[in-house]
């Protein structure tokens, strides 16, 4: 058997709950030997049983404890017992019957075992807890894969389309290191731009992307740059009839009309 099958059992929440057999116990510590992970999980687990012990105890009042030894010491008393109907034993003495010591050791081992049992409980519940948040975990990660994928697929749509005609946009003065490139689509005069070579925009800045049409700068939207901590790759423009070339600027977020920031990137048909 391999740790992780002990460890799983349950056998080792008995053995902290003391609700394991003599061969129980024997086996929990020759497990706890032979696998030092086994080892550390039962310190775990009585970790947590104290720890509930301590959270949920209850502290008896100090005048319990003396009256339970009053009640110790206190010599047989004597009571009147009054029966229904015509039986009476006024005047008589009745005998007062002590609880057997079996009842004693029955009720004890009753309260150890709920004891137990909502300890084992809780432990059970947590080791749940932690399952059930792995899995959501493990299921915003798939989601999260699936949604890179299908950008992925829409990008290299946009690159292998039959009309689509690459434009490499290089860096200027302001960013010599800079580059973006233009798929512009023949057929439609759709616009897209890969702009995961452009350097992070500045908090309050934006780059937005010009068309040269007749020798004027004609706005061509803002671009958007990064995404949840990711660099945006492939993005839909606006649609050009015609144009001679393109261009990158870094603008306020709000966008222009006309170019005011330093240009970045440029680029010819």
């Amino acid at each position: 058997m391999e740790a992780k099958d002990i460890i799983s059992s349950g056998i080792l929440e008995l053995y902290a709950t003391g609700l394991a057999s003599q061969e129980e116990e024997k086996l929990v510590r020759q497990y706890a030997t032979i696998y030092p992970e086994v080892a550390v999980e039962l310190v775990q687990i009585e970790d947590s049983m104290e720890l509930y012990v301590r959270s949920f105890g209850i502290q008896p009042a100090s005048s319990v404890k003396d009256k339970i030894f009053e009640q110790i010491n206190a010599d047989d008393a004597t009571s009147k017992i009054v029966m229904p109907g015509n039986y009476s034993t006024e005047g008589s003495s009745a005998k007062v019957i002590g609880i057997n010591p079996y009842w004693k050791f029955a009720t004890a081992a009753s309260i150890a075992l709920l004891v137990g049992s909502v300890a084992l409980n809780i432990i059970m519940f947590n080791k749940s807890s932690h399952t059930t948040q792995s899995l959501e975990q493990a299921q915003q990660e798939l989601a999260g894969l699936k949604e890179d994928n299908k950008s992925m697929e829409d990008d290299m749509q946009v690159v292998q389309n039959k009309y689509s005609k690459p434009v490499s946009l290089h860096g200027l003065e302001a960013s010599p290191d800079a580059a973006a490139k233009i798929f512009w689509m023949e057929n439609t005069g759709e616009v897209y731009i890969d702009p995961s070579n452009l350097p992070e925009a500045p908090a309050g800045k934006q780059y937005q992307l010009w068309g040269i049409v007749d020798g004027k700068p004609v706005d061509g939207g803002m671009i958007l740059t990064s995404k949840k901590g990711d660099k945006y790759r492939i993005q839909k423009m606006k649609t050009f009839g015609k144009v001679e070339a393109f261009a990158v600027t870094l603008e306020n977020e709000s966008g222009n009309v006309t170019p005011k920031g330093p240009m970045f990137v440029m680029g010819k048909m």
